[in-house]
């Protein structure tokens, strides 16, 4: 990258040829999950469908996390970037068809549904009453999908009233839904990661599995956002408004989530192994046994934190697409890998299963194209980034002068 002004100079880029792949993907997801569905069984196929799921849930919910991060903090270089993570938000309302089978197979998925209907269930589903239970399962996904769903889009409706308006009401209107959707965030977050997740082993206890997952949401979704950016740019929507520095911030909260998730979830590990508790220490057990052992210790490990941490530890580094760009690939690697690691050892306990991961990619194309192609189509039907908020100059490192210095409007 080169720069002439602060803005950054790149080769143009043509993706027109392209335009068909988001149908070819799920054409071709479609038809590779339907194949696992009949030859590996349903339980097989509701387990990746419930991976691929809450994949690309991170990335909508990530995407909706910076959105209210740039309202709460008045972040004027991410003003360009704006409208790519409202965009990326409004897959959340689409997430919901998505959930439809993980709601059909959740009997079959979740062990402690059947015990819940006993009249004596054990220890751990007594003391998540009435979370854990029929009602508290689809309760608990409805909230959140309402949530969800009149958030993301009551943001983005207020950003594009402001590319008509200009008006600071807008503005204003945006702050305001943040400062309450911030709290609705952190609490249907955890809510869906330990109704979906984690409670695939009801039995165990964490306080800090939301906040892992919030880690990694953000995570993937900051480096989804680099490489949409560097793609808008270099075919022409955001050719004039991107900076070198809005590269470079966004590698450096790139850089600091990658600290952060390493730091949470080695919190998580290390509390557990030093309280030494059964009702804590099985998770971790049962992720000791065949080639789970190996993901765990060496490829999450170093893959997941040592790998980024050190790529990005060069300030230079943010800046260059040969590093950001394979780096971001490996994210996408690296959270699969994380979400195998901590959904599939139920029905895989001996490790990674070959037949499993055929379908569990074919499920993962499907959900990669069906996203793509609603993010798309959103986009480009609005503007490519906010026209009149009153920081996109900040943004592009241009000053205007007060009225008052220039003698006031004439």
């Amino acid at each position: 990258m080169s720069s002439d002004h602060n803005t950054v100079t790149v080769p143009p880029l043509d993706l027109s040829k392209y335009r068909k792949l988001p149908t070819i993907l799920m054409v071709v997801g479609a038809i590779g999950a339907a194949i696992g569905f009949f030859a590996f069984g349903s339980h097989q196929f509701s387990f990746s469908w419930l991976l691929a799921f809450m994949f690309f849930l991170s990335i909508g919910l990530g995407a909706w996390f910076l959105v209210m991060l740039h309202h709460m903090f008045d972040a004027s270089w991410w003003v360009p970037l704006r409208r790519i993570t409202e965009n990326l938000s409004c897959i959340l309302p689409w997430m919901a068809l998505a959930f439809i089978p993980i709601a059909y197979f959740a009997p079959t998925m979740y062990p402690w549904m059947g015990k819940a209907l006993q009249a004596n269930p054990d220890h751990a589903l007594h003391a998540k009453f009435p979370l854990f239970t029929y009602a508290g399962f689809y309760g608990v996904a409805v909230f959140c999908f309402a949530v969800w769903s009149f958030f993301p889009t009551r943001l983005r409706f207020w950003s594009l009233k402001q590319d008509e308006t200009g008006s600071a009401a807008c503005t204003f209107k945006m702050r305001r839904l943040t400062g309450f959707g911030i709290m609705f965030f952190a609490v249907t977050l955890t809510a869906g990661a330990i109704m979906w997740m984690k409670a695939l082993f009801h039995e165990w206890f964490s306080t800090m599995y939301g906040v892992t997952y919030f880690a990694s949401s953000v995570w993937l979704t900051l480096a989804t956002v680099y490489v949409i950016t560097v793609a808008l740019q270099r075919t022409g929507p955001l050719k004039y408004v991107v900076t070198e520095k809005t590269y470079y911030f966004l590698g450096s909260l790139f850089f600091a989530f990658t600290v952060f998730y390493a730091y949470v979830t080695f919190s998580q590990y290390f509390i557990i192994w030093n309280a030494n508790m059964p009702e804590e220490t099985y998770y971790f057990l049962l992720r000791e046994k065949g080639s789970w052992d190996v993901v765990g210790k060496y490829v999450i490990i170093f893959g997941h934190f040592f790998v980024p941490f050190l790529a990005l530890l060069r300030i230079d580094a943010k800046l260059k697409l040969f590093v950001m760009l394979p780096l971001a690939a490996w994210v996408w690697l690296m959270h699969f890998v994380d979400l195998e690691f901590q959904i599939m050892p139920i029905i895989h306990p001996e490790g990674l299963s070959a037949t499993g991961l055929i379908v569990d990619v074919a499920c993962m194309l499907f959900f990669a194209g069906a996203i793509s192609e609603i993010f798309i189509r959103s986009y480009f039907k609005y503007p490519a980034f906010p026209q009149k908020d009153p920081r996109i100059a900040e943004a592009m490192d241009v000053y205007i002068a007060p009225a008052a210095a220039t003698g006031g409007a004439k």
